[in-house]
Protein backbone atom coordinates (compact mmCIF):
# COMPACT_ATOMS: atom_id res chain seq x y z
CA UNK A 1 0.00 0.00 0.00
CA UNK A 2 1.29 3.31 -0.96
CA UNK A 3 1.89 6.01 1.34
CA UNK A 4 0.75 9.61 0.09
CA UNK A 5 3.17 11.84 0.69
CA UNK A 6 3.54 16.18 -0.24
CA UNK A 7 7.42 15.12 -1.97
CA UNK A 8 6.27 17.88 -5.40
CA UNK A 9 5.08 20.58 -2.81
CA UNK A 10 8.25 19.96 -0.28
CA UNK A 11 10.16 20.62 -3.37
CA UNK A 12 8.80 23.24 -4.78
CA UNK A 13 9.06 25.23 -1.68
CA UNK A 14 13.04 24.36 -1.89
CA UNK A 15 12.82 25.34 -5.81
CA UNK A 16 14.65 22.47 -6.70
CA UNK A 17 13.64 19.57 -9.25
CA UNK A 18 13.88 15.61 -8.84
CA UNK A 19 17.01 15.51 -10.22
CA UNK A 20 18.49 17.94 -7.73
CA UNK A 21 16.74 16.18 -4.82
CA UNK A 22 17.88 12.90 -5.70
CA UNK A 23 21.54 13.79 -5.71
CA UNK A 24 20.87 15.00 -2.41
CA UNK A 25 19.48 12.10 -1.28
CA UNK A 26 21.26 9.80 -2.85
CA UNK A 27 19.28 8.79 -4.93
CA UNK A 28 18.28 8.84 -8.65
CA UNK A 29 15.58 11.52 -9.90
CA UNK A 30 13.77 8.28 -11.06
CA UNK A 31 13.47 7.08 -7.63
CA UNK A 32 11.78 10.72 -6.97
CA UNK A 33 9.17 10.09 -9.78
CA UNK A 34 8.27 6.98 -8.11
CA UNK A 35 7.53 7.88 -4.43
CA UNK A 36 6.22 11.30 -5.41
CA UNK A 37 3.53 9.37 -7.87
CA UNK A 38 2.96 6.76 -5.15
CA UNK A 39 4.76 3.84 -7.09
CA UNK A 40 7.42 3.32 -4.64
CA UNK A 41 7.74 3.26 -1.22
CA UNK A 42 10.85 4.58 0.33
CA UNK A 43 12.88 2.95 2.83
CA UNK A 44 13.33 4.51 6.52
CA UNK A 45 16.88 5.99 5.56
CA UNK A 46 15.72 7.47 2.51
CA UNK A 47 12.68 9.16 4.75
CA UNK A 48 14.75 10.30 7.37
CA UNK A 49 16.99 11.87 4.95
CA UNK A 50 14.02 13.71 2.55
CA UNK A 51 13.13 15.40 6.47
CA UNK A 52 16.24 16.29 7.21
CA UNK A 53 16.76 17.91 3.43
CA UNK A 54 13.48 19.62 3.85
CA UNK A 55 14.07 20.69 7.48
CA UNK A 56 10.52 19.45 8.44
CA UNK A 57 9.19 16.24 10.36
CA UNK A 58 8.65 13.20 8.88
CA UNK A 59 4.86 13.41 8.99
CA UNK A 60 5.02 16.86 7.34
CA UNK A 61 5.77 14.58 3.64
CA UNK A 62 4.57 11.13 4.43
CA UNK A 63 1.15 10.08 5.89
CA UNK A 64 -0.51 6.55 5.97
CA UNK A 65 -3.82 5.69 5.81
CA UNK A 66 -5.17 2.21 6.05
CA UNK A 67 -8.10 0.69 3.38
CA UNK A 68 -10.21 -0.42 5.59
CA UNK A 69 -11.63 -2.98 2.54
CA UNK A 70 -8.60 -4.44 2.61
Amino acid sequence: MPLNNTLKVQRAKLGINQGELGKLAGVSRQTISSIERGEYNPSITLVLKLAKIFGVSVEEIFSYEENQNE
